[in-house]
């Protein structure tokens, strides 16, 4: 039952913080690419930002997952703070 229970509270957690986490991504991803783009204009600005904003999500969710990975063991504020510094790291 408490790890029923475990898992309920990690699933809320998770689901509470993606949002928050998701757009300050999106938004790193796209001053990353925005500042590779540089001189380019029209099709060939779209096309970039379009395959550059791709790899980015990529990178990101593959850093989330080796974040989430790492926290095992680590709960509440820990958690968040454990989350935020990983997510940071270069």
């Amino acid at each position: 039952m408490k790890k029923f229970l475990a898992l309920i509270m990690l699933g809320l957690f998770a689901a509470a913080a993606t949002p928050a986490l998701a757009e300050n991504a999106q938004q790193e991803r796209m001053k990353a690419c925005n500042a590779d783009a540089g001189d380019k204009k029209g099709d060939e600005r779209k096309k970039f930002m379009s395959t550059c904003l791709s790899t980015k999500k990529k990178e990101s969710e593959n850093k989330m997952a080796a974040c989430n990975t790492k926290s095992k063991g680590i709960t509440g504020d820990d958690r968040k703070k454990f989350m935020s510094d990983c997510m940071k790291a270069a």
